[in-house]
């Protein structure tokens, strides 16, 4: 599903598409997954966390070579919610809280947006 909003940024806006999972050594496609307590756990319960934590430091490393400022991230995501994401019991639950990428990115000062503020 595309964004409207997003793609038009393209007409004023640099944007740089990334996948922090894919950064942190993921595949695509993947199990998903959800943060559980301090662990990133996919649906049949393999601990992830590295990974995520990999991809997000890769993308707080681009972050500072460009210079940037702003990030739209995928609300609701282990890696990139961004005030939001699934409880941790794959039920669908959504809970207050930030993903791995969102968190490293906020606490180093840099905007993030969700897809679905633009809307």
């Amino acid at each position: 599903m595309s964004n409207e909003k997003v793609l038009s940024l393209l007409e004023q806006e640099i944007l740089i598409p990334i996948c922090p999972e894919q950064l942190g050594g993921l595949p695509t496609p993947r199990e998903s997954s959800e943060i559980h307590g301090d662990e990133v756990i996919t649906k049949s319960g393999k601990i992830v966390t590295e990974y995520f934590k990999t991809g997000a430091f890769e993308v707080f490393k681009i972050a500072k070579l460009y210079n940037i400022t702003e990030a739209i991230l995928k609300q609701r995501s282990p890696s990139c919610g961004c005030g939001q994401i699934y409880d941790g019991s794959f039920s669908g639950k959504v809970i207050e809280g930030y993903g791995i990428t969102a968190q490293l990115l906020k606490e180093n000062g840099i905007k993030i947006l969700s897809e679905e503020d633009l809307l």
